[in-house]
């Protein structure tokens, strides 16, 4: 079975509903996993994304905040979620695919403005979520799975416009990068995209703040694609699809893609 699979932050999956049908018809991903969906799940507009040849959907939301969702040509059974930290958030859904393949979709905290969770209390909610993640991750190995979405870090020096620069900005600090290494190893996990592009540059975030984002390229990686390690080779054509941080009205974010062979 081969499948193809993208995660987008869309930042208000009804404000921009027009972009995720234009991205479902230029690229037409087999399963796109959506955070920041700032819906309740009854008003997620899936009669649209029905029409357009996605028909199955597991989707956990809430009013104005947060929310993933999982759309999906191929069938799809709930697999659950998880309250890291205890938030109350909508924050992770699971999904089963019929070969097995469980999908994890993350939408990890952005942690707030300064790295430093005695002053900032989003920041500690971010280490704690992570922490947990990694506590999950080591008492139930997962297996035969994908793990995306926006982890709101860029852990490499590539995975952002200008290291020195960014070691105290919320995203890439080394505190957040060593927390989603442990989360990456507790699980196993195989970065994907960097497994298919090792080297340069690479981000899926530009802030809105860029007067020309495009000029000025001044990216994060935060979203990614992981496999557990027992199916990572079966993972390729890995792609960013850049060209969407400019359509009209678009998320701060761009689309990450892969493909799997299972």
């Amino acid at each position: 079975m081969s499948f193809s699979l993208a995660t987008w932050n869309i930042n208000s999956v009804r404000l921009r509903e027009p972009l995720v049908l234009k991205l479902l018809a230029e690229h037409g991903p087999d399963v796109l996993c959506l955070q920041e969906c700032k819906s309740p799940v009854d008003k997620i507009p899936v009669e649209a994304f029905q029409a357009a040849g996605y028909t199955h959907m597991v989707a956990r939301g809430q009013k104005g905040y947060n929310g993933v969702a999982i759309l999906s040509k191929l069938p799809l059974l709930d697999a659950g979620d998880q309250d890291f930290a205890m938030l109350g958030h909508a924050r992770h859904v699971a999904a089963k695919l019929e070969n097995g393949t469980t999908i994890h979709n993350f939408y990890v905290p952005a942690g707030g403005d300064k790295p430093d969770r005695e002053i900032n209390e989003k920041f500690g909610q971010k280490l704690d979520y992570l922490s947990e993640m990694r506590d999950w991750f080591h008492s139930d190995k997962p297996e035969k799975s994908i793990l995306v979405g926006d982890l709101n870090i860029a852990p490499r020096e590539d995975d952002v416009w200008d290291h020195k620069k960014l070691l105290k900005i919320v995203s890439h600090t080394p505190v957040e990068v060593e927390a989603l290494g442990a989360v990456q190893d507790a699980g196993n996990w195989v970065d994907i995209t960097r497994q298919d592009v090792p080297t340069g540059n690479l981000y899926s975030w530009w802030s809105y703040r860029a007067a020309d984002w495009d000029a000025a390229d001044k990216g994060r990686r935060l979203d990614h694609i992981w496999a557990t390690a027992d199916i990572a080779q079966a993972g390729h054509s890995s792609h960013i699809v850049r060209d969407a941080r400019g359509w009209e009205k678009p998320s701060d974010h761009a689309p990450v893609f892969a493909s799997f062979d299972l």
